[in-house]
């Protein structure tokens, strides 16, 4: 049985390439909901535990890893938990249950809006 669920952060059309979640930062500002739902992604990513657990799956051989392979990031299996569960609230895992494990995947297409919502429109000075 699969508890796949779909990311709050996409609404790709059909046949096409996933929107971002917001316009990029210096296409125009953004609207209260476009603000609530980035910083929701943000937010979940400024723990250095939750962004190692987010690099671990993003970086995993075949897209997917089981909990019990990315879980030695320095705090107690409860706490990995519950880092997982806030990166899923925040639209940036999906979960799978296989017997007793859990598979966590990050789809391309979040990884994708997040690149265009940083991506700015004039060259950076350096």
């Amino acid at each position: 049985m699969s508890n796949m669920k779909v990311l709050p952060l996409l609404d790709p059309a059909p046949g096409q390439a996933a929107a971002p979640c917001c316009p990029p930062l210096t296409e125009r500002p953004f609207t209260a909901l476009e603000a609530e739902t980035a910083a929701r992604m943000f937010k979940a990513l400024g723990d250095p535990v939750r962004l190692r657990l987010f690099s671990a799956v993003a970086s995993h051989e075949g897209g997917e890893a089981c909990v019990c392979d990315i879980s030695d990031v320095g705090v107690s299996q409860p706490t990995v938990s519950h880092h997982l569960k806030k990166l899923k609230e925040a639209g940036l895992l999906s979960s799978e249950r296989r017997g007793t494990w859990v598979y966590y995947r990050v789809e391309p297409s979040v990884l994708a809006a997040m690149g265009r919502l940083l991506l700015t429109t004039t060259p950076a000075v350096v």
